[in-house]
């Protein structure tokens, strides 16, 4: 099996254990829909090898096991990292020595939070084996995803800092590009929707927090001020019952190493 050499996108800090638990017990489920739709797409099955870049605490790599794939997963961030370990899943840091390459190569987070789309882009094409196939996944249009009303908070709230803004990539053809970018030949792409869901305002407050989309704004302006104005903007997406949900959509597009 061919071996690659890569480094998964890195945060500029290490992510609070508060905001990573938050992740996966609030947030990460909010995606099962998108993880779902990408492995049955690329035919995630018995046999597959599979990697995700970025995986964070693992729930992807979880349902990939469970279609019978072999997974590992690589996790820059400590804290995120221990959680998908206490999943007894292979998980590394990254760096000077990582997995060998693998058939499928996912990319569910990193485009949203990483400064260099196509710096990820073409770690994922140099980790896949000739043949294998790279799923990219991006979130928006911005006018199809009502989450994009809270992430005002976050440009709003980063002072001189630059916020992370999740839905710069825009759509599908914006990730074709960056597979086109990378060498890589796409094979196919789709939309998926996934609503977040919360059951209460609180709930929605800290599954939001730990994207790291605001942290940026957290850095600048504090967290107790930036979670306050997210609470704030998620009053429309309440309802009577105090559950949340707003609609959205995430791209994505499956691109084969030639």
């Amino acid at each position: 099996m061919a071996s690659a050499h890569s480094t998964a996108p890195a945060p500029t800090r290490p992510r609070p254990a508060s905001r990573a638990r938050d992740w996966a017990e609030i947030q990460e489920r909010t995606l099962v829909p998108l993880y779902e739709a990408v492995h049955e797409r690329a035919a995630v099955s018995p046999g597959t090898s599979l990697l995700d870049l970025g995986c964070r605490s693992g729930l992807a790599l979880l349902l990939a096991a469970g279609r019978g794939a072999q997974v590992a997963g690589l996790e820059p961030d400590p804290e995120l990292r221990e959680l998908a370990r206490a999943r007894r899943l292979a998980v590394a840091a990254g760096g000077l020595t990582t997995p060998a390459a693998h058939g499928v190569v996912t990319v569910f987070e990193p485009l949203r939070l990483a400064a260099e789309p196509r710096r990820v882009v073409r770690e994922a094409a140099r980790l896949v084996l000739p043949g294998g196939l790279v799923a990219v996944a991006g979130f928006g249009p911005a006018p199809a995803c009502q989450s994009a009303a809270v992430l005002e908070v976050a440009r709003r709230r980063s002072g001189p800092r630059r916020p992370v803004d999740p839905l710069r990539l825009g759509g599908a053809d914006e990730l074709a590009a960056l597979a086109a970018g990378a060498g890589l030949r796409v094979t196919g792409s789709g939309q998926v929707s996934c609503p977040f869901g919360y059951p209460d305002p609180d709930s929605a407050v800290r599954g939001l927090l730990a994207t790291g989309w605001f942290d940026a704004a957290i850095a600048y302006a504090g967290e107790a001020p930036v979670a306050k104005e997210v609470a704030e903007a998620l009053r429309p997406f309440t309802r009577a019952d105090d559950t949340v949900r707003m609609a959205n959509v995430f791209p994505y597009v499956l691109a084969e190493r030639v």
